[in-house]
């Protein structure tokens, strides 16, 4: 019965400890990875504007898969490529879209997050993240496949801290391949989107 009582104890315990907000001394900036100062591009682009896009099938956190070609005719389609998760300028900038939302929506403009993380960590650190109005896909298998075709695929596996705009008929018309320690400013977000008007 003791032995019975002590497990019933720890259970008790975890279950406290694994709820959200336990501790007013955990923050968000617990659970972030600081990779210190980083080369700030390591890819050589196989994209410019002009070019078709290259097609990609990813899958989302939201159970799934997303084509590029199925934006194609309706769309304008905005790629927001970001190195890793739990990490802190790209846990910053995500979010930042948030407010950003009704300028996408002026210029027909979906945006698409990816990462080279799995599903299973995204859908963690986007949980943590708070609402995102975007999809968010996964780059993980064939790793980095997605990146690689667009050139931003950096030597150690992450993608590069990119933004590339695709217009309507499934034509590049900006790429922004940023610092990866920087993180984007919205006013470069609204000069992309208003090349996609042009087209």
């Amino acid at each position: 019965m003791k032995h019975l009582l002590k497990i019933v104890c720890h259970l008790l315990f975890f279950c406290w400890v694994l709820t959200p907000g336990y501790s007013k001394n955990v923050t968000k900036l617990d659970y972030i990875y600081d990779p210190g100062q980083l080369k700030p591009v390591d890819s050589q682009l196989k994209v410019a504007p002009g070019d078709p896009a290259p097609e990609f099938s990813l899958p989302s956190i939201g159970g799934h898969r997303i084509a590029l070609h199925q934006f194609q005719g309706t769309k304008n389609v905005v790629l927001s490529f970001v190195p890793a998760a739990w990490t802190p300028v790209c846990s910053d900038q995500w979010p930042g879209y948030n407010i950003a939302k009704k300028i996408f929506d002026e210029h027909n403009a979906v945006l698409l997050g990816i990462t080279v993380d799995n599903i299973p960590t995204l859908h963690a650190w986007t949980t943590q993240m708070g609402t995102l109005w975007f999809d968010v896909l996964s780059d993980f298998w064939p790793h980095g496949g997605v990146a690689s075709a667009y050139g931003i695929l950096r030597s150690d596996g992450t993608a590069e801290r990119a933004l590339i705009f695709i217009d309507l008929r499934g034509v590049i018309t900006k790429v922004i391949v940023e610092d990866i320690n920087v993180r984007p400013e919205l006013e470069d977000v609204v000069v992309g989107l208003k090349t996609l008007d042009s087209h």
